[in-house]
């Protein structure tokens, strides 16, 4: 067939390549550059993770996908995939129905090699936290952050060297069109039940590095689930803080006052040698969000030849190792365990994913 993919970031290019492999003539077309510097997947880190609370769907797509990162730097031209381990972290000791307990539970019940700390732990072993705040949590080797502008770079280059055409132009229709446009699906596709909403991202730029490298200073979810606030060891002399919150309008694409002084109520109360860090980068990430949270991967109702592949609701990168032959099973019709989960829903009911705040930071 011949396929059209419109949008070139994780979905769209990693959809290409599958699609590619199996045989199909594959277009990409986007409004360039890629990665396009409003995409969504694009920006210097995403995290890498396999915690997902008490459910078992993400984090069995989870552990697929880090086998897939480690094949990926395996065979890239440097490791572009960081595993430097995450750690969640709580105010409150872990608790069932929370967060980082039932993500806790469910990965040593699945043989995963996990470090539970305590206060004093957490105080010792990660300098740069203020001591006492942060007083039950896990540290997990597996798992860390990717250079996630570099990556969809580089599966553009393998696409290309694989056949598959890129160019600009308006959107337009293949015999298989697979819309994978992000935030912006509902300009091409208006029925689709995924709306853009801003997110604030900084890079600090820390006094003293030493306390923010990998091995003090691991990916790190800060209570999240209630604060929204995650992070990344020192990379390129900056720190990068996001909020995986509720959010804002995505007009303009600016951060707020608002959200830098929640940010500096927090760097003060949680990391106190951030708290007067210059702010040397902001952003307005946009994230593509789907009502309940989980990935829009569905041909269209009424017309079996358009695919929509988005919903990236934040947490979509860390799949890219097998996001492709997701959005390929679907869009072909060949049976998937995971198709029903992501299909067209219209009557889907509000939720979140796990590791998000669902009250204003």
């Amino acid at each position: 067939m011949q396929v059209l993919v419109l949008g070139g970031g994780i979905f769209g290019v990693t959809a290409a390549l599958a699609l590619r492999a199996r045989g199909h003539d594959v277009t990409v077309r986007d409004p360039g550059p890629i990665p396009h510097p409003l995409a969504e997947s694009t920006d210097i880190s995403k995290i890498v993770r396999i915690d997902y609370g008490a459910d078992v769907e993400y984090t069995a797509l989870g552990e697929r996908s880090i086998l897939g990162w480690r094949a990926w730097n395996r065979r890239w031209p440097r490791p572009l995939f960081h595993e430097t381990g995450v750690a969640f972290l709580a105010k409150s000791a872990m608790a069932p129905g929370g967060f980082e307990y039932e993500s806790y539970a469910l990965l040593r019940d699945r043989g995963h090699p996990l470090e539970r700390l305590d206060a004093a732990q957490i105080a010792t072993r990660f300098p740069a936290y203020r001591r006492g705040v942060y007083v039950d949590g896990y540290y997990s080797p597996i798992g860390g952050w990717a250079e996630s502008g570099a990556v969809v770079a580089q599966l553009a280059v393998e696409a290309r060297a694989a056949g598959v055409r890129f160019e600009t132009g308006d959107a337009g229709r293949g015999e298989l069109t697979v819309v994978c446009a992000g935030a912006w699906t509902r300009e091409l596709v208006p029925d689709v039940g995924v709306r853009p909403v801003g997110q604030p991202v900084f890079h600090l730029q820390p006094a003293d590095p030493s306390l923010f490298v990998a091995e003090r200073f691991p990916v790190f979810g800060a209570d999240i689930a209630r604060t929204g606030y995650y992070g990344f060891p020192l990379h390129d002399g900056v720190v990068k803080i996001a909020n995986h919150g509720t959010g804002i309008a995505p007009h303009p694409r600016e951060t707020t006052p608002q959200q830098e002084a929640a940010l500096r109520a927090m760097l003060a109360e949680s990391f106190p040698a951030l708290a007067d860090a210059p702010i040397v980068y902001r952003r307005l990430c946009v994230y593509g969000d789907s009502v309940d949270g989980d990935f829009w991967i569905a041909r269209h109702p009424d017309d079996p030849s358009l695919v929509v592949a988005t919903g990236g609701s934040g947490h979509a990168f860390k799949f890219a190792p097998v996001l492709g032959d997701l959005i390929a099973d679907i869009a072909l019709g060949v049976p998937h365990p995971l198709a029903e989960r992501f299909r067209w829903r219209p009557d889907a009911r509000a939720k979140s994913e796990a590791a998000r705040s669902v009250t204003p930071a």
